[in-house]
């Protein structure tokens, strides 16, 4: 097969030929979630992308150290107030410690993500867990001239950055002048030189509970500092691929670049992807519209803007059916539409693994399947097309359905050929999951629960009431909820 990939590089606006740093090595960082409230459905588009990306890197024959962080402190909506710290605007607003704000929405993204098969990435770090790396940068970017002190908080200098003949805006393809003139005036600016210099450490108010010692007082982080730490740490001053939605890509994207360079005197990222957005019927998803719902409300069926649940897999089946870049609009008939053509796919799969035919006989087929194959590969090599590598795969499915009907004929080396490439394709790279796994999977979860309604039976009839209401609670935090009858105990999952 030939594979030489090519990857679509925001920095340079090109698709270029992806060469690793180190040989058959990739690393790639993608910024994680800033887990103050519920994983958005634009959120989850964001991280199956890049699960699609690791999962075709991994089948293309890379080794890959894939970093994705949590954001666990300092994401300010921006370097002024320091109330629109996101963790401590949701602690007050749900009477919880910014820290147990942080577990609980952490757990609600590796539970959603587990729920759409998305594969862990190889390293996730958290911002809190690298507090002492991120003042030593600060310190480092000080001592280079790059970052001034201010009233207890220490900014990045982009005109100093600039003068030194480095570019900020060189991702977005921003002019210096251009930001200057458009920059809001927000509270704090006060304490900066220019308006577009941005915090690398935030002095914490009296007030402000999450904070920590620093050479220049109680405070926290900035919250492009904390992935320049969190990447460089895992990934060396210099990697492979830095991944995020378009929206990241700037201020976030282009702080980082400005950091790295700073920094550690060259570009830190050879490769910039970005995922585009996802909007719900032809508009954008917004809480203050109602244009929104969250991704448990898909699969559940609880919402009002689609006529019945969808798996998983169906969902994850419509969003690889838009390329990574482009805009995902969803809506009922795309969803309907997604989950028949999900179904035509498991189908073939099905009818190519347990019932279909094959001939001795040699026939032209071969050159078809040689053909397919490449097609196939050349799809992933293009900048990870999976709408593409999708319509190569429903030629096959056609192919199946002609040799269950024996108007095509198939030797057994060529059976298994195509069995293994598209059980390879469908489950390995795109993601997908067949009803046996996800019917499985459900049977042990069954099998589970029942194990564990049988203790908490046994700790009630033994008067344990701690371990039977322990039981219970922690299961209900895992969206379980038991439901004690005359005929014994039942549970619904929410």
């Amino acid at each position: 097969m030939n594979h030489s990939l090519k990857i679509f590089n925001s920095l340079t606006g090109e698709k270029e030929v992806f060469v690793p740093l180190h040989e058959n090595n990739v690393g790639m960082y993608v910024c994680g979630p800033t887990v103050y409230s519920n994983v958005h459905l634009g959120n989850v588009r964001t991280f199956m992308s890049f699960d699609f990306v690791y999962r075709a890197l991994k089948f293309l024959g890379y080794k890959v150290r894939y970093v994705r962080n949590i954001t666990d402190a300092g994401h300010l909506t921006d370097d002024g107030d320091v109330n629109n710290d996101r963790f401590v605007k949701q602690s007050r607003l749900e009477k919880l410690e910014p820290m147990e704000i942080v577990q609980k929405y952490t757990v609600d993204f590796h539970k959603v993500l587990e729920i759409f098969n998305l594969l862990p990435p190889t390293i996730e770090p958290t911002a809190t867990g690298h507090i002492l790396e991120q003042i030593e940068l600060t310190q480092k970017l000080l001592s280079e001239g790059f970052a001034y002190e201010s009233n207890g908080s220490v900014y990045f200098d982009v005109l100093e950055y600039n003068r030194r003949g480095l570019n900020y805006g060189e991702l977005s393809r921003r002019n210096i002048e251009e930001l200057f003139a458009n920059t809001r005036d927000l509270d704090g600016q006060g304490e900066k030189r220019n308006p577009q210099d941005f915090a690398l450490w935030k002095k914490a108010s009296p007030a402000h509970i999450m904070r920590w010692a620093s050479p220049w007082g109680d405070g926290f982080p900035g919250w492009h500092l904390e992935c320049t730490v969190m990447s460089t740490k895992y990934l060396g001053n210099q990697f492979d691929i830095h991944g995020g939605g378009l929206d990241l890509k700037f201020p976030h994207h282009e702080c980082e670049i400005a950091q790295g360079k700073a920094g550690h005197g060259e570009n830190p990222v050879r490769y910039w992807m970005h995922a585009n957005m996802l909007t719900m019927n032809g508009q954008r998803m917004s809480k203050s519209t109602g244009n929104y719902i969250l991704p448990m409300q898909l699969i559940s069926g609880d919402n009002t803007f689609f006529e019945k649940p969808f798996t998983p897999s169906v969902i994850r089946f419509c969003f690889m059916q838009a390329h990574y870049r482009s805009v995902l609009d969803i809506s009922n008939e795309a969803m309907v539409a997604a989950e028949k053509g999900f179904s035509r796919l498991m189908e073939a799969i099905k009818m190519l693994n347990e019932q279909l035919p094959n001939s001795t006989t040699s026939t032209p087929f071969t050159k078809l399947l040689i053909d397919w194959k490449q097609k196939c590969y050349d799809a992933l090599l293009d900048d990870f097309n999976s709408p593409i590598l999708i319509a190569h795969l429903f030629e096959a499915v056609k192919w199946v359905s002609q040799v269950k009907n024996a108007e095509e004929s198939i030797t057994s080396e060529e059976l298994q050929e195509l069995k293994t490439l598209m059980n390879a394709f469908v489950f390995e790279v795109l993601g997908l999951e067949g009803e046996q796994s996800i019917s499985g999977r459900s049977q042990q979860l069954e099998g589970v629960l029942e194990l564990l309604i049988s203790m908490r039976m046994e700790a009630r009839a033994n008067k344990d009431w701690k371990l039977s209401d322990k039981i219970r609670d922690e299961l209900l935090a895992l969206g379980i909820q038991l439901k004690d009858g005359k005929e014994g105990t039942s549970y619904t999952i929410n």
